[in-house]
């Protein structure tokens, strides 16, 4: 069940994972974060940033998605972590091929860096399929889906990676190709068009996305699998470290694959980029090895925190906590405050914040928790103090 092999990612695809694999997400995946012409200099000496520029920012990018490649687990046995899912997986893969048939359509939900693309890929090679890979938003037109589906070979598997970006006509186009196996397509304009109906060989489409929510109702149906990835435990994280640290030919004690997989934020794709940065930092301030101390040490360097805060994160809490005497405080004040568009700071920063409880969003604003002032090491101010009289004033 072999077919051809598509191009690079979002465009024209890749070969299947045993030979030329995608990026993945799971690589088992100052004040202001550098930008623009900044990040891309980043990029260019070798160090790891998302396409924002953060080091601790969960997409990749292009130079990390590239690596990736070199750590991505192939097989289902490979892959550490998300173990209901991979049972369910591993039931599903092997009916399949005892059938001697395409495995059910699926679709991974969860947030960037956890290994939905990882999880497409090692779909493909234990079906022995090609795998494709192309994106929501790089499918503009019909005819671009319509020319992907017709390359298709029996038994291939399509990668659509945040496919809830699909435009509305290419969605539709998908109904039948996912039910049927069938291509609707209409030929000429007006009272002379006729629609002709393709046979497409049968084939299993991976879609992924980042916002369950935007997938729609009919498109979402349609997946025999519905899947949403779960951020990792800190024991997960650590075998990842460790079999990276094989991979990248790194030398790390259990301390050292502790220290980096806590300050990860659960995701995979971190882990990774952390490691790295220890690994650089052992081989030039070290002896190479890395151990408790010297990850310690390098993540100190690298502005990363015990719990996984960078620079922006603690100035965010700390604008917070002290500026604003832990709110409430509007989104855009407390944009202003840390040098950030309100629309960065919605979207990037207070995730994770809100996840630790250091943080709250109210209908007056947003509020710091008492696990913010603790992490901060600072007394939390009472409410005659931080200029919140209570009701009588």
């Amino acid at each position: 069940m072999t077919g051809p092999v598509a191009g690079d990612r979002y465009g024209s695809g890749v070969g299947a994972p045993g030979r030329d694999a995608p990026d993945g997400d799971q690589a088992q995946a100052g004040a202001e974060a550098p930008t623009g012409l900044e990040a891309r200099g980043l990029e260019q000496v070798g160090v790891d940033v998302d396409v924002e520029g953060r080091l601790l920012g969960p997409a990749a990018g292009p130079l990390e998605m590239a690596e990736e490649v070199s750590l991505r687990p192939r097989r289902l046995g490979e892959f550490v972590g998300q173990a209901q899912l991979k049972e369910h997986l591993s039931i599903m893969l092997e009916a399949a091929t005892r059938r001697g048939e395409p495995v059910d359509h699926m679709l991974f939900a969860g947030p960037p860096g956890l290994g939905k693309t990882s999880l497409a890929a090692i779909v493909a090679n234990e079906m022995n399929a090609g795998f494709r890979v192309t994106s929501g938003p790089a499918l503009a037109r019909a005819g671009d889906l319509a020319a992907l589906l017709t390359n298709l070979a029996e038994g291939d598997v399509l990668f659509v990676d945040e496919i809830h970006r699909l435009a509305r006509p290419v969605e539709e186009i998908l109904y039948p190709a996912m039910e049927d196996f069938q291509l609707d397509i209409v030929l000429g304009k007006g009272p002379a068009a006729r629609s002709l109906r393709l046979d497409l060989p049968p084939f299993t489409l991976v879609g992924a996305t980042t916002r369950t929510g935007l997938v729609t109702g009919p498109l979402r149906d349609r997946f025999g699998l519905v899947a949403r990835l779960d951020y990792y435990s800190a024991a997960d994280l650590e075998l990842i470290v460790r079999r990276s640290a094989g991979l990248l030919g790194a030398v790390i004690d259990r301390g050292g694959e502790v220290e980096v997989a806590r300050r990860s934020r659960g995701t995979p794709r971190l882990a990774n980029r952390l490691l790295k940065r220890v690994r650089d930092y052992a081989e030039v301030r070290g002896n190479g090895s890395i151990d408790r101390a010297v990850a310690s040490e390098g993540l100190a360097l690298f502005e990363v925190d015990e719990l996984g805060l960078d620079k922006v994160d603690r100035a965010l809490l700390s604008a917070l906590c002290t500026r604003f005497g832990g709110g409430p405080v509007g989104l855009s004040t407390l944009s202003v405050a840390v040098g950030e568009a309100p629309e960065t700071v919605e979207d990037v920063y207070e995730p994770f914040l809100l996840q630790l409880g250091m943080l709250m969003r109210t209908p007056r604003g947003r509020v710091a928790t008492p696990a913010a002032f603790a992490h901060l090491g600072v007394e939390p101010l009472s409410p005659a103090e931080a200029g919140h009289p209570g009701l009588w004033g």
